[in-house]
């Protein structure tokens, strides 16, 4: 599963190594209409809700944040 947040981040910006990289926010690779964009991705493909709470540059630094972030949210369900 992990692997479609790799998609959904690479369709945003195909040129970023998305398997290594934990500095997206850091480094201002994604901005604000990338995370919005990557929120409703991520809501649409793992059927969760990503509240306002959950927005934070700790849980989109990294693909692996983003998929912590994914499994803590289906883990409340």
């Amino acid at each position: 599963m992990m692997d479609e947040i790799i998609t959904i981040l690479k369709n945003l910006h195909p040129d970023v190594d998305f398997e290594t990289c934990d500095t997206l926010i850091d480094d201002g690779i994604l901005d604000s209409f990338d995370i919005v964009s990557v929120i409703a991705e991520i809501s649409q493909e793992f059927d969760i809700k990503i509240g306002a709470e959950h927005i934070v540059p700790e849980n989109f630094n990294s693909a692996g944040a983003l998929w912590e972030l994914v499994c803590r949210l289906e883990d409340e369900d």
